[in-house]
């Protein structure tokens, strides 16, 4: 029987040794690091009480039965020049954003609410405590936490690091992968093909999506079906890294070796999982680096990584486990589909259309939900099904074929990484 991938996804957690390392870096070297150390506020921000707008800061004590409310004008404070003075009753200081509230002020009124005339300024407006201002440590107070270890820091934590003067943070070493291919078929980008050959997309496939994680990666090329060969590559990556992706040669063909060699000098803990793409996927161990063979097939090279591999670099740095975003949506067409298997198909979500509206309240809710549409055929080794794309449409395991307006769900790819989610209006479904 098949294991399910939330399953497979608990006993692959269960397999990683979070690797003990550690080191300290500068914070523009820590954008996808994993904190090694909780990191506490080593001040207060704002570090004083400043202004939030442009105006006049004031003591707004009882103001209330003033009008008009007039006051002369003693100082002037801005950004990184405070005012010497001290506000008193019937005083104010011209102040401008993020300058430092001098003594004796509690409000601020905003510049275009005031009437200036020579040394006075004067307002109608109603003045309160607190108009205005960004009180000491309304951010964060100093020693209050700010991330703790195993958080993966992402370019707003650091900004916010930054904020708090903090330059360096500590965190786990880059986690150390091993890539390899295997396949006579196989051969490198740029060279010619021979009768029978095809290239290898899957090794950069999955060295490409390792950039955004911390990682180094040991790539050991392409290797032909020699099971000795295979043998003694995945010995020697064992030796020097902390987890091994090997793509090709899990499945049950004569010539697939990978996973006969990695039982023959570890375990392999699972294979054959209830996914599509991907079923053959491998997982289990060599010494202490952890093994995933991955299905020859583009595709399914590519939905492995996303689902299994991702996380478990993430584990080895000692973050948690986490699942894939999954949104709610509309499928826009019908869809054959066999019960058993979990299904991650190639889609185009349309954020601004909505589904036809009818007299029923499902009608109704269905209006509310995105509208997603596939890629067109979605054989495991089309990767021009990836290239349309911009999210993983799931269908559940426990359905069977759908049709159009049937409510599934989306996992939204990055195509940039760190950016603002977008639209995709530059492809249309197949």
């Amino acid at each position: 029987m098949l294991l399910d991938v939330d399953s497979a996804l608990r006993k692959m957690a269960a397999l990683v040794l979070p690797v003990e390392e550690t080191e300290e870096v500068e914070l523009a070297g820590a954008v996808n690091r994993t904190l090694a150390a909780d990191v506490i506020a080593p001040i207060d921000l704002p570090p004083f009480d400043a202004s939030a707008m442009d105006g006049y800061a004031i003591d707004a004590t009882d103001l209330d039965h003033l009008e008009p409310k007039r006051f002369e004008v003693v100082g002037r404070s801005a950004a990184g020049h405070p005012a010497a003075a001290t506000v008193r009753r019937g005083e104010a200081v011209r102040i401008f954003t993020g300058a430092v509230l001098p003594k004796g002020a509690n409000a601020v009124v905003l510049q275009e609410d005031v009437v200036r005339s020579g040394d006075f300024a004067e307002t109608s407006e109603p003045a309160h405590i607190g108009d205005h201002v960004r009180p000491r440590g309304q951010d964060v107070r100093r020693g209050a936490m700010l991330f703790r270890r195993g958080r993966q820091l992402s370019v707003y934590d650091l900004s916010w690091l930054a904020a708090c003067g903090i330059a360096n943070v500590r965190v786990t070493r880059r986690i150390r992968v091993a890539l390899l291919s295997t396949g006579d078929e196989l051969a490198e980008a740029g060279r010619p093909l021979a009768v029978g050959q095809i290239y290898d997309s899957n090794r950069f496939s999955v060295s490409s999506l390792l950039r955004q994680k911390a990682v180094e990666t040991i790539d050991f090329g392409c290797l032909p079906d020699d099971p000795r060969a295979i043998e003694q590559t995945l010995a020697d990556a064992a030796e020097r890294a902390d987890l091994i992706v090997a793509s090709g040669g899990v499945s049950v063909g004569d010539a697939d070796f990978v996973k006969g060699a990695v039982e023959k000098q570890g375990a392999i803990d699972f294979w054959r999982i209830a996914l599509k793409p991907g079923k053959p996927l491998a997982v289990g161990a060599i010494g202490d680096a952890l093994f995933f063979g991955l299905p020859g097939n583009p595709v399914s090279t590519l939905v492995t990584y996303l689902l299994f591999v991702a996380p478990a670099v993430d584990l080895l740095a000692g973050g948690a486990l986490t699942s894939p975003l999954a949104l709610p949506a509309t499928l826009g067409h019908g869809f054959k589909h066999s019960v058993g298997r979990r299904e991650y198909a190639r889609g185009v979500v349309d954020w601004g259309v909505s589904a036809s509206a009818g007299d029923d309240a499902a009608a109704e809710a269905r209006e509310q939900r995105p509208i997603v549409h596939l890629t067109g055929d979605q054989g495991s080794n089309r990767l021009s099904t990836f290239a349309n794309a911009n999210c993983l449409v799931v269908i559940d395991e426990n359905v069977g074929n759908l049709q159009a307006g049937d409510p599934v769900s989306f996992v939204p790819l990055a195509l940039e990484g760190a950016h603002a989610l977008r639209h995709r209006r530059d492809v249309e479904a197949n």
